[in-house]
């Protein structure tokens, strides 16, 4: 959700009266708790939708046997799916309307093989929200449109992937708050899904994400903060508030989360602060807040307004090393928005976190 900065220095009783007065973003980013530093060694092309907020969530694929060879799955949420290789280029382009969120998995069977499947939330129909499947084929980095599966009543926003013994899921983030846990199945010619559990924060959310080794399912709360739930189908629905969206180590909106890994039961959590331009970092193991970081210009240009981002730790490459960081870039100068690429590596320095 991008938000319309207002500059001017006197603002009517009347204008306050008619609507929100946003805070300008010099005075957000001085009123937040400081931010390193860090630079991107990479970018997309930018999406085919120009003069609009068009690019909105990545998903990485990392190619183990040749990690330079990984992909990106990145939508423009007017148009479809892009897939991009590590340089940037655009490799494909499925035209699948308005999806906004996405998120992928490898290793899942996909109609008697194995694959990596691929799902977006799908807004074409904003009174019934959809998950639309993909196929993404590693070798000639095309997509393949597998079928739409039902996400409940509402306007889908955000999405993300997880599984367990008992299976493969979707977790899909109404436009009011309300969360659709739904079971997944690609194993035959028509994937299928079902609603098995509903969970609800009180306003509009849309960023998640859901770490497989703990069972934990993170949600943004726009202009709340950072919320975690039990992701086990047969788990609890009552959330745990992790952090505010305070001003400080969030400033609202809270939009794109991200998870980094480290063993079996640590890494960090990661959430846009968009309303500042800042990534906000809180450790796994105890939700405890870690620092803050912006992508600010260098040979690449920053990033500003980010709704989605992604995280995927391990080798790819020498360009970046220790793993890749992706964030949707609002305001991407002159041209369409597009996506920001920046080695985890950079941002372990920056912040000083253990090797």
């Amino acid at each position: 959700m991008k938000r319309v900065t207002l500059t001017l220095p006197l603002i009517s009783l009347a204008a306050c009266a008619a609507g929100e007065v946003e805070v300008p973003i010099a005075v957000r980013i001085a009123n937040a708790t400081p931010a390193v530093s860090v630079t991107a060694r990479g970018e997309t092309t930018p999406v085919g939708t120009t003069n609009a907020d068009a690019a909105d969530d990545p998903a990485i694929w990392r190619n183990a046997a040749d990690p330079a060879a990984s992909l990106i799955v990145g939508t423009d949420k007017k148009a479809g799916v892009y897939v991009y290789g590590l340089d940037g280029r655009v490799r494909d382009f499925l035209d699948a309307g308005r999806v906004n969120n996405v998120d992928l998995k490898d290793g899942v069977t996909i109609n008697g093989g194995t694959g990596i499947l691929v799902v977006a939330s799908d807004r074409n129909d904003i009174a019934r929200a959809k998950l639309a499947l993909f196929q993404l084929d590693p070798v000639t980095a095309k997509l393949k449109a597998l079928g739409i599966v039902d996400g409940g009543s509402g306007e889908a926003y955000g999405v993300c992937m997880g599984s367990d013994t008992a299976g493969l899921y979707a977790f899909i983030v109404l436009k009011d708050g309300t969360i659709n846990q739904v079971a997944l199945d690609a194993s035959g010619t028509t994937p299928t899904g079902r609603i098995v559990r509903t969970m609800k924060l009180d306003t509009q959310s849309e960023g998640c994400a859901v770490d497989d080794r703990t069972g934990t399912l993170y949600v943004a709360e726009e202009d709340v903060g950072l919320w975690r739930f039990d992701a086990r189908a047969s788990g609890s629905t009552t959330p745990t508030k992790i952090a505010a969206a305070d001003g400080k180590n969030i400033v609202a909106d809270a939009e794109g989360v991200a998870i980094a890994p480290i063993g079996e039961k640590d890494g960090y959590v990661i959430v846009s602060s968009q309303g500042d331009n800042a990534y906000t970092l809180y450790r796994i193991s105890d939700d405890s807040y870690v620092g803050r970081f912006r992508i600010v210009d260098g040979a690449i240009g920053g990033t500003e307004e980010t709704d989605g981002i992604e995280v995927m730790l391990g080798d790819f490459g020498p360009q970046y090393p220790g793993g890749l960081f992706i964030a949707q870039d609002g305001q991407n100068g002159a041209a369409a928005q597009n996506f920001k690429l920046v080695a985890w590596a950079d941002i372990v320095k920056a912040l000083g976190l253990p090797q």
